[in-house]
């Protein structure tokens, strides 16, 4: 089963801990599913899932505030008793005094966070998705080329890493070299780079180079979606290679199905440059317009004119 540690979630997220249980290095969590306890505040459990991340808003938090002291106590000392996660209390509402000892009573995880509850859920839906989405390991390059998410694919040696060099000295940006991580969230495919390895780029001849610290924080980026999957492989003089475009190729990747294409890699091509225009391509078909189906019709057009024409 997956999982997300809860120690995790807190560094993440800065949370500040008021009270941690003492296996809170075991605690984790594996649904997305977050709840705000205002029917638990009110003595309603029928339907309360105590396994969830547990957030206490303004809304719960004047609903107590309301109370008396010992009502209060007794509320919550019924709610912490449920074996809860952990307990997250936002917009850095003042925490009540026996909400403290109770959870130190129940051995419960207490933290408070400074931003709005909305905030706070999103931020905590968004980093448990993420952590809990489908997971490989791919061997490639991912560059952000014209704003499209472009991974780079094909055998070691036939010139990615230096395909992607020529690409950031023309602007684009490098999101990982050798080893790419794909996530899938939802419908789409998240590449990212190993943070041992981050922002590190491998040039035979040459070494380890790091492109941040040689071109700056614009020509490297975390992640991003992967729109398009481009292979390069080695010229061969017997295969036929598309050069219509008509029909579009694509790879499966957990599930998802990417454009794909093929670019033949030989001496006196420039690589970067055609990687550039396959990106603007694209980004093209994805606005509605294709290319080689726009060609297809101006030549269907003009036989059909032609044909009319002999007709007459």
């Amino acid at each position: 089963m997956e999982y997300v540690a809860l120690i995790d979630i807190i560094k993440e997220l800065n949370l500040k801990v008021l009270h941690s249980s003492k296996d809170i290095e075991k605690v984790i969590i594996s649904t997305t599913e977050i709840s705000r306890p205002g029917l638990q505040m009110t003595g309603y459990y029928e339907k309360f899932v105590p396994e969830r991340v547990q957030i206490i808003g303004s809304a719960e938090w004047q609903y107590l505030s309301d109370l008396g002291d010992e009502k209060r106590y007794q509320v919550l000392d019924k709610f912490l008793s449920y074996p809860i996660p952990v307990l997250i209390i936002s917009r850095n509402l003042p925490v009540f005094d026996e909400l403290i000892e109770l959870s130190e009573k129940h051995d419960r995880n207490l933290v408070v966070g400074n931003k709005a509850t909305s905030r706070i859920i999103n931020d905590l839906v968004n980093l448990i998705s993420l952590k809990l989405a489908p997971t490989i390991t791919l061997h490639g390059v991912m560059m952000e080329v014209y704003g499209i998410g472009v991974l780079i694919t094909g055998k070691s040696g036939v010139g990615k890493s230096e395909t992607a060099l020529d690409l950031i000295t023309r602007g684009s940006r490098l999101i990982a070299d050798d080893l790419v991580e794909i996530k899938r969230v939802e419908d789409t495919l998240r590449g990212s780079c190993p943070e041992i390895i981050r922002y590190f780029l491998e040039i035979r001849g040459i070494g380890i180079i790091d492109i941040e610290r040689i071109y700056g924080i614009g020509a490297v980026k975390q992640f991003d979606y992967i729109d398009l999957v481009v292979h390069l492989e080695s010229w061969d003089e017997e295969k036929e290679y598309d050069r219509i475009g008509l029909e579009e190729e694509k790879i499966e990747i957990l599930g998802i199905e990417v454009p794909r294409v093929v670019i033949p890699v030989k001496t006196g091509r420039n690589i970067a440059m055609i990687v550039e225009v396959a990106a603007k391509n694209n980004r093209q078909k994805r606005l509605g317009y294709n290319a080689a189906e726009a060609l297809n019709e101006r030549v269907k057009k003009k036989i059909e004119e032609r044909q009319f024409f002999y007709k007459e």
